[in-house]
């Protein structure tokens, strides 16, 4: 447990007053009041998980429903002990279980709404007793202004009934006595009031005699007499004893209602102690975001890393940030420096956070920072900045020291601040030394400051141990507050006598009465310094070339993802433009045949050759751009043959067969089609090779010189050629007025098959579909039905 003597000296109560102002109710004031730093780092851990789970919290809902919760443990102890609560007391009671209710929802809604997971939480609302039942009985018995209601109990209600009818009566007949012929003479108002719980009206002391009945109270001139009449006395007794049966039945509902609360005091209790640890939690992660505080990162090895680390207790906007770490490579810092420099801010600032820390709040440093938990933690810490010390300071000082020596072990962290101050300075730096010693060799963490010269020289002649000091402007004869870990402090009275108009040949007399051994430290000391601010000027470079490089990456980034969501567009506008491409050639194709096939089924109207080349023309031409220049590219690569006179060849451009008549150029042939010649480029054409003549029964239809046989011979095709002839010998069947038409595909993998039944399947004009009979070929056929 951290000693008392330590949490006074670096102000932890502060600390505790400024986090406890985020507070919601007073049960979470009361609770952080008795808040002291835990010292294992499984429960530090646990704190400071709390506490973050709180800022996550925070960030998600800034506004977490903790209103209405009441400190109610003294009405609870009160009910367990037999006695009778107020209706105000148990409407705090409703209202705290109400609060209860409402958080135990807000963390559920949270949990699923934002999917957060926070365990602790979860588990504080998982300890918060259910007590609805009671808020219930409450509520239906005493409103929210803490009055029992009529509805408490049917009894009540019946009383209050009469009592509300009696009252009535009374009240007209002393109306009635308000509005008599000599009331405005014998009344000094013509009111109804209330005097000893007696309804009574205000007679002149004159008139006393004609109304009669029982004085209650006069005024204070004694002029005027408030007066009971005789004639309403009865009325206002059987008001009383209504009044007295009224609050007999009141009592005995509050009764009721503190005895159920007596049923449950104990969860009562855990519902307070619950609200309040939340509360605390809350108010921890609130100070957290008010003061740019991060939850450092804790370990049991004696390690402190502070980044940029302010004094919590002084203003953030003033206190200079410093980067603080020991407890690996050195476990020892000895700082110098002048007064008034930030020596002793720096030992506060570690031990504050360090305490903040192992109580669960975060710490005024940038992410990344990390800290020890301590055992125990020393702090001899005086705030007596002068230059003249007294023996009884340094009386004191030592008494603490002592106490220190005696209790410290290694996993201590102690401070010592102008440590060996206040007696002969040979002494003094003797003592520093020795004790620094002993305290650092039993392998506790330790800080120490030091006004000593023998002192810088501490950390070179002893393992483990680091000098350190507090910046001084010479320029501005200022210091600047910033701690150089590594550089021992630098004596400055030469140079600020020089700046202040010190002749230069005294100072130069006082540099000759300085020893030797002094000018080698000062000038290792100077050398010290112009090594660390070449390198801290090396370090801005560094940055600053980093961080231009982090933008230019950011910069390309940005590009790159620019250029992404750009060809996803393009490519997106790309298939969209060939999908409506696709769907207008369709339409045309579709149009094209249901135009040939009219034109053929019209039997009195002879279809011309030329007419069915324009027609196969639209269709070729109605396919897309794209497919035509791939298929005549494909056409072209796929010649195996050179073409000769008298050939038979596809004209692609027209869909027709013709035959190759003579050659007209290098690449030109002249083809016969039909009744038609025609001078054609050699990359229109395609070799067709020779069919054998099968002495199977073929029918076939003669249209002109063209025949078109009644069955097609895909076998030992290319899947997509023998699709693309398929499609064309349906066209070709359906101008010849077909009905029935064989496929032969084969058996083989099927590949075809499918291939082939696919397009039959998707073609307009194909009424039906099935595989032959035995005799016609079986499952390597397909016969289609067309329309």
């Amino acid at each position: 447990m951290i000693a008392e003597r330590a949490l006074k000296t670096l102000e932890y109560e502060k600390i505790i007053e400024q986090v406890a102002n985020y507070c919601t109710n007073s049960i979470g004031k009361s609770t952080i009041e008795q808040l002291k730093p835990e010292t294992t780092l499984e429960e530090v851990n646990r704190l400071l998980d709390e506490m973050d789970e709180g800022l996550a919290i925070l960030r998600l809902r800034s506004n977490v429903p903790l209103g209405g919760i009441f400190d109610i443990r003294p009405s609870a102890r009160r009910a367990q002990i037999g006695g009778v609560l107020s209706p105000s007391e148990l409407m705090e009671i409703s209202s705290t279980i109400r609060a209860s209710r409402i958080f135990r929802e807000f963390i559920e809604e949270i949990m699923i709404d934002e999917d957060l997971e926070i365990p602790y939480f979860e588990e504080k609302k998982e300890q918060l007793p259910i007590l609805t039942g009671l808020q219930h009985e409450i509520n239906s018995c005493i409103d929210d202004n803490a009055h029992v209601t009529d509805s408490a109990s049917s009894a009540l209600r019946t009383i209050r009934q009469q009592l509300r009818m009696q009252e009535g009566r009374v009240r007209e007949r002393l109306a009635s006595l308000t509005r008599g012929t000599n009331a405005a003479k014998m009344l000094s108002d013509s009111i109804i009031t209330i005097r000893n719980d007696r309804f009574v009206i205000p007679v002149k002391a004159e008139y006393r005699s004609h109304y009669g009945g029982v004085v209650h109270d006069q005024s204070s001139s004694g002029q005027t007499l408030y007066i009971e009449p005789d004639s309403v006395v009865q009325a206002n007794n059987e008001i009383h004893s209504l009044k007295v049966k009224e609050k007999a039945e009141i009592d005995r509902i509050l009764g009721v209602l503190s005895g159920m609360v007596q049923e449950v005091a104990h969860e009562l209790f855990v519902m307070v102690q619950v609200l309040g640890q939340i509360d605390v939690i809350l108010a921890k992660a609130k100070y957290g975001q008010a003061n740019k505080c991060s939850k450092p990162t804790m370990n049991a090895d004696g390690y402190i890393k502070l980044t940029a680390a302010r004094h919590p207790l002084l203003d953030r906007d003033i206190a200079v940030a410093n980067n603080i770490e020991f407890g690996r490579e050195f476990t020892a810092i000895v700082i110098t420096g002048p007064n008034t420099g930030g020596k002793t801010v720096t030992l506060k600032t570690v031990g504050l956070c360090t305490l903040m820390a192992q109580s669960g709040i975060p710490v005024p440093a940038l992410d990344g920072s990390e800290l020890a938990v301590f055992d125990q933690l020393f702090a001899d810490i005086g705030d007596e900045q002068s230059i003249e010390q007294s023996l009884s300071t340094f009386s004191s000082h030592m008494v603490n020291i002592v106490d220190i020596l005696k209790k410290f072990d290694e996993n201590s962290l102690v401070l010592f601040d102008e440590l060996g101050a206040g007696t002969d300075p040979q002494e003094g730096a003797a003592l520093a030394i020795s004790i620094l010693d002993e305290v650092h060799g039993r392998g506790a963490r330790v800080m120490a400051t030091t006004h000593y010269p023998e002192l810088k020289a501490y950390g070179f002649n002893r393992p483990a141990v680091v000098n350190a000091s507090v910046e001084f402007d010479v320029e501005t004869l200022s210091p600047t507050y910033r701690l150089l870990i590594g550089v021992p402090g630098r004596s400055n009275a030469f140079e600020i006598s020089k700046r202040l108009g010190l002749p230069e040949h005294i100072i130069e007399t006082s540099r000759s009465y300085t020893g030797t051994e002094t000018h080698e430290v000062e000038s290792m000391i100077a050398s010290l310094e112009e090594s660390r601010l070449k390198s801290e000027k090396d370090a801005e470079e560094s940055a600053r070339l980093l961080e231009e490089a982090r933008i230019l990456q950011a910069d390309l980034d940005a590009r790159l993802k620019e250029y992404d969501e750009l060809k996803e567009q393009l490519e997106a506008k790309a298939k969209e433009k060939a999908k409506k491409i696709v769907e207008e050639a369709k339409r045309e194709a579709e149009s094209v045949i249901d135009e040939l096939h009219k034109m053929q089924m019209n039997a009195h109207k002879v279809v011309k050759e030329h007419e069915i080349i324009e027609a196969r023309k639209r269709l070729e031409d109605a396919a897309p751009a794209e497919n035509k220049v791939l298929k005549k590219q494909r056409q072209i690569q796929e010649r195996a043959q050179q073409l000769q006179k008298g050939d038979e060849v596809k004209v692609t451009t027209y869909g027709q067969k013709g035959v190759l008549i003579e050659k007209a150029s290098d690449h030109e042939w002249v083809v016969q089609m039909g009744i038609l010649k025609m001078k054609l480029d050699e990359a229109d054409l395609e070799y067709i090779k020779p069919e054998k003549v099968k002495e199977s029964v073929n029918v076939t239809n003669v249209r002109g010189r063209e025949a078109v046989k009644l069955e097609l011979d895909l076998r030992g095709e290319r899947y997509e050629d023998a699709l693309y002839r398929t499609e064309k010998y349906i066209d070709d069947a359906l101008l010849s007025n077909y009905h029935r038409v064989s496929i032969i595909h084969g058996k083989g993998t099927g590949a075809l098959r499918k291939g082939v039944q696919d397009l039959l399947k998707r073609h307009p004009r194909v009424k039906s579909y099935h595989f032959g009979e035995a005799s016609e070929g079986g499952f390597g056929v397909t016969i289609a039905e067309l329309k």
